[in-house]
């Protein structure tokens, strides 16, 4: 079932803490016109993790910092968008990455208004707005097989998201195959 912004309905509650160390991201969602519109920044190729990866504005938690603390410090520090401007949605199930032994639990959020993006350079080599409705089409998606997994890819701007955060956002819009 889904919202009125035609996105999965998601819990309204964080996972409980787990044994595996947990990053968060925020999942931000705003109106543009007739478009709802997501973030997500590529990450640049001289970061210690998923170097050039796309990804959702996010990280690893500071000491007593939970999910949503995480997601929203995170989501400034990176884009600068003002947790004040977050009216949280709620959480999609949390998704393990392979390359790192971490699980992130997506916190997805309705920007108000139409955000002033500031890309910190030491974060984030690019932003990307995609459409939810340019995600939906499911002809833009391609699969291939990694090792015996399903592994979803999608081009944006010259740019390919994949992995976690490809299924992040398939989770986010129920489209499966995840």
């Amino acid at each position: 079932m889904t919202d009125r912004w035609g996105i999965l309905r998601m819990n309204s509650r964080p996972p409980p803490p787990s044994d595996v160390p947990q990053a968060a991201v925020l999942a931000p969602l705003y109106r543009d016109g007739e478009d709802i519109r997501t973030i997500l920044i590529r990450r640049p190729d001289h970061m210690p993790t998923h170097g050039g990866d796309l990804a959702f504005p996010g990280g690893k938690p500071e000491p007593d910092e939970g999910p949503l603390d995480t997601a929203l410090r995170e989501a400034r520090e990176e884009v600068g968008i003002d947790p004040a401007d977050v009216e949280i949605l709620g959480y999609l199930p949390p998704i393990h990455t392979v390359t790192y032994p971490r699980m992130v639990v997506p916190v997805v959020g309705r920007l108000r208004g139409t955000p002033e993006l500031i890309p910190d350079p030491n974060e984030v080599d690019r932003i990307h707005t995609p459409s939810i409705a340019s995600l939906r089409n499911q002809a833009r998606w391609r699969v291939e097989d990694w090792n015996g997994r399903s592994v979803y890819f999608f081009d944006i701007d010259g740019d390919v998201l994949w992995g976690a955060t490809a299924r992040m956002v398939r989770s986010l819009l129920g489209m499966g195959g995840y």
